[in-house]
């Protein structure tokens, strides 16, 4: 008898951690592994994050938010920096990134970039009401906006909201000053 309300009890704990968990992790945050080096100096190849999923229900995404998002090609998932935001117009044109936003142009100051980075391809796209343009920031080797175009706000997944692993690192997620 105390066999079997001991396992009524592990199978009550389980269901109703399991109660717990599920949902935290499908609507208000969830771990993601980095995987490539398209955001270093920032981000690292193992880093582990956990990102945040309930925030954008709740506001916009912003320049400068890193975020996880869905590919807009296949079934990956990327780790990217918001550039461009809805109904802005993004130019880049011999390494200058230029935001044209409600008649004003905006030029970036991307100070958490390293120094010698230089933004390639030519890009002159404007942003529909629901598009935003997305950057890793090692541009050279990140497969970005630039290639695969702009994202839905539907394509985000959330924006990181800590770094775990390694515990030698910062937390970097700087704003764009412009």
């Amino acid at each position: 008898m105390k066999k079997r309300s001991a396992f009524l009890e592990f199978v009550q704990v389980v269901v109703i951690a399991a109660l717990i968990i599920f949902p935290i992790r499908i609507f208000v945050g969830s771990p993601f592994y980095v995987q490539g080096s398209s955001m270093e100096p920032n981000y690292h190849e193992g880093d582990y994050l956990i990102v945040d999923k309930i925030s954008y229900r709740f506001d916009e995404p912003r320049r400068g938010d890193v975020v996880v998002l869905k590919s807009p090609i296949d079934t990956s998932y990327y780790i990217k920096r918001i550039i461009g935001l809805p109904g802005e117009k993004v130019v880049i044109n011999n390494g200058d990134i230029t935001i044209f936003s409600q008649g004003e142009q905006l030029n970036l100051n991307e100070e958490y970039l390293n120094q010698n980075i230089y933004t390639n391809n030519t890009v002159d796209n404007l942003l529909s009401d629901d598009e935003y343009f997305v950057l890793g920031d090692n541009r050279p080797v990140s497969f970005d906006s630039r290639l695969f175009g702009p994202i839905q706000k539907s394509d985000i997944v959330g924006k990181i909201f800590v770094r775990l692993f390694p515990l030698n690192q910062d937390h970097v997620s700087k704003p764009i000053n412009y």
